[in-house]
């Protein structure tokens, strides 16, 4: 007996000592604090969605979830072969048109009006405080921070490990000019090095200039945040991105709501929308949208094009891995007036370019 208690006593205290680990980052104190205590979305020591947003639906528990994830008979969640990439070398100046390229999953990277920006960048191979927990596919980790030129804005939609990498952020911190994020995500940032003048955090509807041209307003989504035990002590957001010419909606994670409506009436038309499509369930609905809501999103956003991203680089839920490309590409024949786009990983998106052509290239990769 004396020797579990022992065990267990290690295990606490293992615990413990990892997390002070600086990755786990830092919750917000001082004048953050009390710029986070006066937003009408903080309520009850926490940040708040538009709507009720429990999380897990009636009838599931976290013992549920853990079981299925640990026994789960679903095939094919990790591809067998490599993911198909094209290896864009953005070290050279070469594309002078407004473009983008993804990355994998929630990352990457935009050239408009001359201003270059870097959204939710996960370039290690891991996607979880543990490493070696949560590997990127084969071909999906191609791109690293190396493989980045100098970055006039980073984006950040919320604190999740899947979207703010520790390591990425200590390797690109010298590459960086300015940093826009949801309030309260600054404290990690500074926690870590970066300078608090280069931060500016926003509340849902406040906007940053970057330029005479460019506008970034942040704007509503239905998720939560958190990089510990406890939960939503920063802000999670999506981001409506103007230019001259040019309309664009980062849209972060986000479980379908009203909100989408809402920012398509009050920002739309979007010349492009990009929205998370994978690491969905049933068991956590209501933080994360199925293909088929990603569909109704981008014909409540008003979006000339939408694209599908967080998915192709990480298993994260039990479904088969190329099941939300799949069932996105079904949906969208059916239900949108928008165009979808399925670029590779790396390839370029041309923003000024609606007819732009991409394969679906999932369907020869198993």
């Amino acid at each position: 007996m004396t020797t579990i208690f022992i065990v267990i006593g290690l295990i606490i205290v293992g615990t413990l000592i990892f997390l002070q680990h600086p990755l786990f980052g830092k919750e917000p104190t001082g004048d953050r604090l009390e710029r986070i205590k006066n937003s009408k979305h903080y309520k009850n020591g926490q940040f708040q969605n538009l709507s009720h947003t429990p999380a897990l639906p009636e009838g599931v528990t976290y013992w549920s979830i853990m079981k299925e994830l640990a026994f789960s008979k679903i095939e094919h969640t990790k591809p067998t072969d490599s993911i198909p990439c094209v290896k864009t070398n953005l070290l050279e100046k070469t594309i002078e048109d407004d473009f983008m390229v993804w990355f994998g999953h929630s990352s990457y990277y935009m050239k408009i009006d001359g201003q270059s920006f870097l959204i939710d960048p996960v370039l290690s191979k891991n996607a979880s405080p543990l490493y070696g927990t949560n590997n990127a596919f084969m071909g999906a980790d191609v791109f690293t921070c190396e493989a980045l030129p100098e970055i006039d804005v980073l984006i950040l939609t919320h604190d999740h490990y899947d979207h703010l990498d520790y390591s990425s952020f200590k390797n690109i911190k010298d590459k960086v000019s300015k940093i826009i994020c949801p309030l309260g995500v600054g404290e990690h940032l500074e926690y870590w090095g970066f300078p608090k003048d280069n931060i500016t955090e926003l509340d849902w509807y406040e906007d940053a200039s970057v330029s005479d041209s460019i506008k970034i307003t942040a704007t509503p989504a239905r998720h939560f945040s958190g990089r510990g035990f406890k939960r939503n002590t920063t802000l999670w957001a999506s981001y409506v991105l103007q230019t001259k010419n040019l309309k664009f909606y980062l849209g972060g994670d986000s479980g379908y709501d009203m909100h989408f409506k809402e920012i398509g009436t009050k920002y739309g038309p979007f010349d492009l929308a990009i929205l998370e499509n994978g690491q969905y369930d049933k068991k956590w609905k209501y933080i994360h949208m199925m293909p088929e809501e990603v569909v109704q999103a981008s014909n409540d956003l008003q979006a000339k094009r939408f694209f599908p991203v967080h998915s192709s680089k990480f298993k994260l839920a039990n479904h088969p891995w190329k099941e939300p490309l799949e069932r996105v590409s079904i949906a969208s024949t059916k239900q949108t007036s928008s165009q979808l786009i399925t670029p590779k990983i790396g390839e370029v998106i041309y923003l000024n370019q609606q007819d732009q052509v991409f394969e679906k290239w999932w369907e020869q990769v198993n």
